[in-house]
């Protein structure tokens, strides 16, 4: 009955035809619209440095504590976490798909600050670093120099200074990247090494040792020399460095 209603009456059809049509139109343009839909769940890492430590000590020391207290949080259907020989730490939270992440990373961020005050006091010099993370790798990058002139620790601290900070927002950042990571990551630095039969006879630790270098290793505001109010005949004002 329907169908033999619209038939006999063509010009009323092909005027709904045509309402619809507009309709469809207008609330296309505000429409969501995406190649692939979102198949992989989002994820928050979890990022530590506990210099000199081993992976059995990362994992007791500073892998149970982050854990114990983002274990369970809002939305989470698993995480997983790698406790490296080199003192690193990483811990992936993984949420369920359409989980906004950003308020994924304040959730997980939240539970890490519960846990700092149970970490070694190295680790939280060295800060927690929570970041929201995509499982897809856009692109890779390799830097090689032809002719030798420079070492992998150059090239590594070349992507480190130049090509990431530009990425992540430095200057004029590439849209729609959100972590850029170096591989193998080197830095410049200076290592120790200890003896101990030295240590010994001068009955000294390593903390002691390690003390000592941390308060020559700071930059002290030592203030400046002529700052007003200084006398009319004050003709120089330096800073002290």
């Amino acid at each position: 009955m329907s169908s033999k209603f619209f038939i006999e009456r063509p010009i009323f059809s092909s005027v709904i035809s045509i309402v619809i049509v507009i309709a469809g139109l207008v609330t296309l343009l505000g429409l969501p619209i995406a190649q692939y839909p979102e198949i992989t769940p989002p994820t928050v890492q979890v990022s530590a440095v506990y210099p000199g430590a081993n992976a059995e000590v990362i994992s007791q020391t500073v892998a149970a504590p982050i854990e114990q207290e983002v274990n369970g949080v809002e939305g989470m259907i698993y995480m997983s976490s790698t406790s490296a020989s080199d003192g690193s730490y990483s811990l992936t939270v993984s949420f369920e798909v359409g989980t906004d992440l950003d308020l994924a990373q304040i959730l997980v961020q939240n539970r890490v600050a519960l846990a700092e005050p149970s970490l070694p006091e190295e680790v939280v010099r060295q800060g927690v670093s929570t970041k929201k993370q995509s499982t897809n790798i856009v692109m890779i990058v390799s830097l090689s120099s032809p002719d030798g002139r420079y070492d992998e620790l150059f090239l590594s601290n070349f992507a480190t200074l130049q090509l990431r900070d530009a990425a992540m927002g430095l200057g004029h950042p590439v849209e729609g990247v959100g972590e850029v990571s170096v591989f193998p990551s080197s830095d410049y630095s200076m290592r120790i090494w200890l003896d101990p039969q030295q240590l010994r006879s001068r009955q000294i630790t390593t903390q002691e040792v390690l003390t000592a270098v941390r308060e020559q290793n700071v930059q002290v505001a030592a203030g400046q020399i002529g700052q007003p109010p200084a006398p009319e005949t004050q003709g120089l004002q330096l800073s002290v460095n």
